[in-house]
């Protein structure tokens, strides 16, 4: 393998590895702010979950005939798992928080080959709004670390963070714009790279948490505990999975359409029983659920590089910096509008993305437009508000509060009702396809 081309695909790799590193690290602060976890349970967290986040990633690059969809995807925890997950620790335990992930991780491998047959349940239509309102929802997280990262900050939104933000946005713009060949192809990480800098002479940049973060940092089985297996609690870790599989779905299509590669039946299935074994896996190792990042769908779309391999260098840096602090620590010193100015270009290609897909639908179709307005409307409508249905039960407010969960649900409902002789069509295409397989 050429050296050289090694080396743009190891740069090409750091810059998906920026690209999903707050992603990632979001859900292992959150829940463990929520469980009340001390520093040192904190720092392991962490630093297993992005080593966890990398061998996630091998296993869906790594195809054979058993799992692995083989799309340029990068897998990390799925922040819709966070309330259950909360929830589950609090009044269960954190055994049986744990117990539930093991559960949904069985789960999702033993249904594989039946979820796998549901691709007519997405068509452009369904998964074009999906992605679109994924894209979307994202970006308010982006414009918040723009000014600043704290809306409570009394300095949020000053001249020199909206600066940084702005430098870091026109650094992307004139790369990608300008820029030709491999430079093109790394604007993200050269915008990430030159705020950062800019930043370090504004004295925005604190190497504090390099300096006490410790060398290496193993792993342990187990390390909150022995699981509980309780029925209620994997019940709800089920629930929370299947939502994830349908996100997956999305961002499975989404790549499968940006790099012009034939996802079938035999693909879903793989990539469904790679994303169960990474899940079994945070559960073992004290982690969390694992889904596909929607957040490097637009980096692949932005840098124009389709392969593999410099996802191979992602997976690889993300275990080593799970299992190095000191090194993975050195992520943490972009500061928030740097983060936020790539975060606003990445998140928007995505709610591109998913227009482009929404393009292929008969978009003179009223039914088709209605299916879209409505499940747009009230995905983003309860990410706005989501004290809409709080007078619900708790369980199904953690539903119900998640506006992709609500604009899957909505598209994929509202697409078989008023679209039922395309819907007819698919199912009939679908298993025509299945008997010549």
């Amino acid at each position: 393998m050429d050296k050289k081309n090694n080396g743009k695909a190891a740069l090409l790799g750091m810059q998906h590895l920026l690209a999903m590193y707050a992603g990632a690290v979001a859900v292992p602060l959150l829940v463990g702010q929520g469980l009340g976890l001390t520093e040192e349970q904190m720092t392991y967290l962490i630093s297993i979950d992005i080593m966890m986040c990398g061998i996630a990633t091998l296993l869906q690059l790594t195809t054979n005939r058993f799992f692995g969809i083989g799309l340029p995807v990068v897998l990390g925890c799925a922040i819709q798992a966070v309330g259950p997950l909360i929830l589950i620790g609090t009044t269960k335990g954190i055994g049986a928080m744990y117990g539930a992930i093991i559960v949904a991780g069985l789960f999702i491998i033993a249904i594989s080959g039946v979820f796998s047959k549901i691709k007519k349940f997405f068509p452009p239509l369904v998964t074009g709004t999906v992605i679109t309102v994924i894209g979307l929802t994202l970006i308010p997280v982006a414009i918040e670390k723009m000014g600043g990262g704290n809306l409570q900050d009394p300095y949020f939104g000053d001249m020199k963070n909206l600066g940084l933000a702005l430098f870091t946005i026109v650094l992307i713009l004139f790369v990608q714009s300008f820029g030709k060949g491999f430079l093109k192809s790394i604007g993200v990480l050269i915008g990430l790279v030159g705020g950062t800098v800019l930043a370090y002479f504004l004295g925005m940049v604190d190497f504090t948490v390099v300096k006490e973060a410790t060398w290496f940092h193993f792993p342990k089985v187990f390390y909150f505990g022995k699981p509980t297996f309780d029925w209620s609690a994997s019940l709800l870790m089920i629930v929370i999975s299947m939502v994830s599989l349908v996100e997956s779905t999305g961002v499975y299509f989404a790549l499968a359409d940006i790099t012009g590669k034939k996802v079938g039946v035999k693909e879903l299935k793989k990539g469904y029983v790679a994303e169960g074994l990474a899940v079994i896996l945070g559960g073992i190792f004290n982690t969390f659920p694992y889904t596909g990042f929607s957040q490097n769908v637009g980096l692949v779309q932005l840098s124009g590089i389709k392969s593999r391999r410099p996802i191979y260098f992602s997976a690889f840096f993300l275990i080593a910096l799970g299992l190095l602090p000191k090194a993975g620590a050195c992520a943490q010193i972009i500061p928030e509008p740097v983060l936020g100015g790539g975060m606003l270009i990445m998140f928007g290609m995505v709610a591109v993305q998913g227009m482009k897909m929404l393009a292929k639908s008969d978009l003179s179709d009223e039914r088709h437009l209605l299916t879209i307005a409505v499940s747009i409307g009230l995905g983003l409508g309860c990410n706005i508000v989501p004290t809409l249905f709080a007078k619900f039960p708790e369980t199904l407010q953690m539903f119900t509060g998640n506006g992709i969960v609500m604009s899957s649900f909505t598209a994929i409902i509202l697409n078989v009702i008023l679209n039922r002789k395309d819907y007819q069509k698919n199912v009939t295409t679908s298993t025509i396809q299945q008997q010549v397989q």
